[in-house]
């Protein structure tokens, strides 16, 4: 939840262009007032309104840098009664955000970031050198020029086209997807990481930014060492080496990203200069290979195998033929990295001037450009060079000289490549890597090239890795890497990222050979191209109103298709290191999910989760309730989900989360006043019970009376089939000094119960239930606290290390607390022991049970829910040491008898006990000491009318109606008797038990007074381990059938 704080209309944003807001002026009305509005209020209704016409301001999240963030009226302002100040309605304009989220950290959103002062060299590109240079050039490797010749010699022109045009259908249907994502809102830096965190939540945006960001670091690893490699070789055939090639690989490479360091770390406006500069060398190479293909070819390139352009060549190279235990999946597995580099443009998100626009059209470009250049260079290398070539110029043979075999082209053409098929010659599409470097024009050309393609990936994934890790760390997912969210300069520069990422890369050229880690990178990359497609399906499956991609060109089945396919691609390539990719993420995935950390993005899991639960929801009334499946839904009356601990942990074990819980308050008093109280606690609550780990929901009503509100709940609570069957109280200690209205609406709610055939549980303990006033004494506390910390910061200048002054502070601020705690001295020490008891008590039933039992008395048959609540509490593990004994009523002289029927039908239940004891003298009349106890706790309700003569008998009844009649004591004798003849057999049979279970007596409507009720549930639990009258609504909840 957002909060602000108002300024009187004014909100200090440098980035902010008022011009580009509406002015304001005075405005004179009918009714004398002259106010400052704005012209569209005016204009629109032709009077002053509170009423605002829609404007982006109110739309703009907070802190925004492109506009202020204005809040509009809210609906109480415009609902409640009519009020002016001074005579003018006062709605404030403009609020000023405090900087913070709901959590109390930093916002950092797109739109309250830093501005940027373009005065001051802030660089902000376009979509072509953004986006489209940059992907152009990670996608135009090292492959280009040293692999794409052997991959068509292997696979063949044939088979070669259906490789470069499957990556591309992998690249092409990720980019269609990440342009659905990228137009659906604002996108802020961060790349795939932020695509997908924003679409899937953070436990796969976390997982995968992680090990998106590492697999970037260490391809700029990879990439120095394919450049080193190519300077080491040309030190080597000058004679050139400093100490040998693997020692010259690691020197090179080093020197190199310390160079890429400081053209990245200089800023990223020379970062682009540089790109610009590597893409002109990279196209001039591009060109001169095919311009090399038109220059006739001289004796040593035939002697080599290429011939120019020649049909029969380019027949001859159609068909594959895989050498050395190659195979197509082999191929395409290391030809598929080429393809790779799409995301270069989006990993720079926060630096492009409309990342919307540029992202969709600069990456489907490049992909586009990149995939005919790779198939236009290949073709071209088919159609004119032969696979075998021996290179020597004296294999020459008369022209129309027929060979047989694979030379036998060469023959037609002069040459006698034959050898080739008894040894291994070094040269020809096969055999050869510098192909390219012989078919261009000029050589050194290609060999530049070479640099180019792999410096500008370098350079990329230089830029790329600190840039996602910064936005991962920003979003605070995992806490020991926030250090690296600080930026630098005009751009926000990750700094700190370049060094880390520096420190990688460094590592692993020291290894000097990346073939191991090489296929690992490749896997990184498609799990990101995997989870972006499918972040675009799930979200256009899960049809949120907010799923509006401007980008309309993508197929939710298609980016389903992608997702799948790039998992398949990952196991081509390298199934091992796609295991170890899954096991990465998936350890990732556990870890944040784990911690769960406090953001909220609106993620399409959310969406999904919704639609599931109201499709299960609906789903769920078309069946008939079957008893097999009856689990108790508690509604508990625990007020704030805070005050009554006890009573939410036993109803929180009987439905665990297996069941509904509803944990429920009722807010008495004015309506205006209420409503402001609950809306306030709604949030809170739910807040604490997702805290406490409570698998609950909190529901709160606002009534002018208790029972009323009650009642609100018992009718309407729940969804469908979701809905509570069982109503959880605590029982009434004070009902003899509450009230008479006070009793009459605690027992009204259990007549309201029963009529609604709820089941119904009371909880009774000696100490008591409600804590609220712990919980208010916290409360203050922790306000007391913030206030002092609010004081030390006030006291203390910002940034200030004066230790005297911050100890002086902090003695200065002490005296906040100091006062607060002393308004209200220690209570007495009694009190103090009873607070102790009942603190102690409410949380009895949070920890583990001791070795005990659980003592049911199930005198009436409710359709088994007095069984059945114990028999669920065995089922948790903090009751596991607790056994059940069960008390059944029986008949002088059938005990024995009643036992094993009891123990047949339990046997059938399925339900284990310790011990069935049959109470057969449970008709005895109670000890005189036990009545007389009764007699004096209702002593204070009788009416005595009996002693009365019937005039004033009448009257006193119409006058006090409420009060236990001489009649009614006489009537319900018996069962006043039973209520206090069990207290006895309870004290006698269970005083030791971890809980008491006993079948709750009924007080029939308009017969039995709210007093003689509350006197025979008070006398019936009277000093007894914590014990739960339960009454279920005499429908059956158990079955012996299957």
């Amino acid at each position: 939840m957002e909060r602000f704080k108002s300024n009187g209309g004014e909100h200090v944003n440098n980035a902010y262009d008022p011009t580009l807001d509406d002015p304001f002026y005075e405005a004179s009305f009918p009714n004398g007032e002259n106010r400052t509005v704005r012209p569209s209020v005016v204009s629109a209704f032709g009077h002053d309104t509170l009423d605002r016409v829609p404007h982006i301001d109110f739309y703009r999240n907070a802190g925004s840098v492109s506009g202020h963030r204005a809040v509009r009226p809210s609906l109480q302002e415009l609902h409640d009664v009519f009020q002016k100040q001074n005579g003018v309605i006062s709605v404030p304009d403009i609020v000023e955000d405090d900087g913070e989220t709901s959590d109390g950290t930093p916002s950092d959103d797109l739109e309250s970031a830093a501005p940027v002062d373009k005065s001051q060299g802030g660089v902000k590109f376009g979509w072509i050198r953004g986006v489209l240079v940059r992907c152009m050039l990670n996608i135009w490797g090292v492959m280009l020029f040293i692999r794409l010749s052997w991959v068509f010699g292997q696979a063949g022109w044939g088979l070669g086209i259906v490789v470069i045009l499957l990556s591309c259908v992998v690249t092409v249907i990720t980019g269609l997807s990440m342009s659905a994502i990228c137009t659906n809102g604002v996108v802020r830096g961060g790349g795939a990481y932020y695509l997908i965190s924003r679409s899937l939540g953070p436990e796969f945006g976390g997982s995968i930014g992680l090990i998106f960001a590492f697999a970037n670091a260490v391809a700029v690893a990879m990439y120095v060492v394919g450049f080193a490699e190519t300077v080491v070789d040309l030190l080597k055939d000058n004679a050139l080496l400093m100490v040998d090639e693997l020692n010259d690989i690691r020197i090179v490479g080093c020197i190199t990203v310390v160079l890429l360091l400081g053209i990245s770390v200089a800023g990223m406006e020379w970062e682009a200069k540089a790109q610009i500069i590597l893409l002109i060398i990279l196209l001039v190479a591009i060109v001169n290979v095919f311009v090399g293909t038109f220059i006739p070819a001289t004796n040593d390139k035939k002697a080599k195998g290429f011939f120019n352009y020649n049909t029969k060549i380019f027949l001859e190279n159609f068909a594959p033929d895989f050498r050395k235990g190659e195979s197509f999946f082999s191929v395409f597995a290391i030809f598929f990295p080429a393809a790779t580099g799409i995301l270069a443009g989006a990993n720079i998100s926060g630096d492009l001037r409309d990342a919307q626009k540029a992202i969709p059209k600069g990456t489907l470009l490049a992909i586009l450009i990149t995939g005919v250049t790779y198939l236009a260079v290949a073709l071209c290398v088919s159609a004119t060079v032969l696979r075998d070539a021996t290179g020597n110029l004296n294999d020459t043979v008369a022209l129309g000289t027929l060979c047989d075999g694979s030379s036998a082209i060469a023959c037609e053409l002069g040459y006698n490549f034959s050898s080739c098929a008894v040894e291994k010659c070094n040269f020809g599409l096969m055999n050869n890597f510098q192909v390219m470097t012989m078919v261009s024009g000029f050589g050194p050309l290609i060999i530049a090239g070479t640099f180019s393609a792999t410096l500008s990936s370098a350079l990329a994934s230089l830029v790329s890795a600190p840039k996602v890790f910064q936005a991962l760390c920003k979003d605070n997912i995992y806490k020991a890497l926030h250090f690296f969210a600080k930026g630098h300069g005009k751009n926000n520069e990750p700094i700190r990222g370049y060094v880390l990422t520096f420190v990688i890369s460094v590592a692993f050229i020291l290894i000097g050979d990346l073939n191991a880690i090489a296929p690992i990178i490749s896997n990184f990359f498609l799990a990101s191209y995997a989870l972006i497609n499918f972040s675009c399906f799930h979200a256009s499956y899960a049809k949120s109103p907010g799923w509006r991609p401007g980008y309309k060109y993508y197929n939710m089945w298609l980016s389903l298709f992608g997702a799948l396919l790039c998992c398949v691609v990952m196991f081509v390539i390298n199934w091992w290191a796609a295991l170890l990719t899954y096991a990465i993420e998936f350890l990732l995935y556990i870890y944040v999910t784990v911690k769960k950390p406090n953001v909220n993005w609106g993620s399409s899991t959310q969406a999904v989760t919704f639609v599931s639960a109201v499709s299960n929801a609906l789903s769920l009334t078309a069946v008939e309730d079957h008893v097999k499946n009856f689990r108790p839904q508690i509604l508990a009356l625990t007020g704030s989900a805070r005050s009554r601990p006890a009573l939410l942990d036993l109803a929180h074990s009987f439905s665990k989360t297996y069941g509904l819980c509803l944990t429920c308050e009722v807010f008495v008093g004015p309506r205006s006043e209420a409503l402001q109280e609950m809306n306030a606690s709604m949030e809170k609550n739910q807040q604490w019970l997702r805290k406490t780990k409570r698998k609950a929901f909190y529901a709160a009503v606002a009534c002018d009376k208790f029972r009323e509100g009650t009642d609100s709940l018992l009718q309407a609570s729940g969804l469908g089939r979701l809905k509570p069957n069982t109503l959880m109280m605590g029982f009434k200690k004070d009902w003899r000094t509450a009230g008479t209205e006070s009793v009459q609406s605690y027992v009204g709610i259990l007549h309201d119960a029963f009529d609604y055939e709820y089941g119904t549980v009371i909880l009774r303990m000696n100490q008591g239930l409600d804590v609220s006033h712990f919980v208010e004494a916290e409360d203050e506390m922790l306000k007391a606290a913030k206030e002092q910390q609010v004081l030390e910061n006030e006291i203390t200048p910002s940034g200030g290390k004066s230790r005297g002054l911050f100890r002086k502070s902090r003695n200065s601020s002490q005296q906040v607390l100091t006062t607060r705690v002393s308004v209200c001295g220690p209570p007495p020490e009694h009190v103090a022991k009873m607070n102790e008891r009942l603190l102690e008590a409410s949380a009895q039933f949070k920890k583990k049970q001791p070795k005990g039992t659980i003592d049911v008395w199930w005198l009436f048959d409710d359709g088994g829910l007095t069984l059945l609540l114990p028999y669920i509490l065995t089922t948790r593990k903090k009751w596991k040491n607790s056994k059940l004994r069960i008390f059944i009523a029986g008949l002088p002289g059938r005990g024995e008898l009643d036992k094993m029927e009891m123990k047949s039908l339990l046997k059938k239940f399925r339900i284990d006990c310790t011990d069935i004891t049959v109470i057969d003298d449970i008709h005895l009349r109670p000890t005189s000491d036990s009545l007389q106890e009764l007699e004096e706790m209702i002593e204070p309700f009788r009416l005595h009318e009996g002693v009365k003569d019937t005039a004033e008998a009448e009257a006193l009844k119409g006058e006090w109606s409420w009060k236990i009649t001489d009649e009614e004591l006489n009537t319900f004798e018996e069962k006043t008797h039973l209520q206090v003849r069990l207290n006895e057999l309870l004290q006698k049979n269970s005083k030791s038990a971890n809980l008491i279970i006993v079948s709750m007596p009924i007080a029939r409507k308009e017969s039995v007074s709210d007093y003689l009720y509350m006197a025979w549930l008070d006398i019936l639990t009277k000093d007894l381990p914590p014990t739960l009258l339960i009454r279920g609504n005499h429908k059956s909840v158990l079955t012996f059938y299957s």
